[in-house]
């Protein structure tokens, strides 16, 4: 008997904004957190549209509709950001 098993990856269930943060809840129980400065689009945001964000494509990825901006689930968990972190003061 040949037994097949399919991994599938985490998708988002939630999304939502706090001080320019952007927070997801994952299927597999995660929150993830992430700082909207990480991306071009998103850093240039107000609060309020950062807030707009939509989880789409069954929960593969998150839309900001008044943005033009799209992000992949996957993208976000494997730390694909666009932009550096910010250098820290010393």
């Amino acid at each position: 008997m040949n037994t097949t098993v399919f991994k599938t990856e985490p998708v988002a269930l939630k999304a939502w904004v706090e001080k320019r943060m952007i927070y997801l809840e994952l299927t597999d129980g995660r929150i993830l957190g992430f700082p909207a400065d990480r991306f071009r689009i998103l850093s240039q945001a107000s609060e309020n549209q950062l807030k707009a964000v939509q989880i789409v494509v069954r929960g593969y990825a998150l839309r900001w509709e008044g943005l033009d901006e799209d992000l992949t689930v996957s993208g976000i968990i494997n730390g694909q950001f666009q932009l550096p972190l910010p250098r820290q003061a010393a």
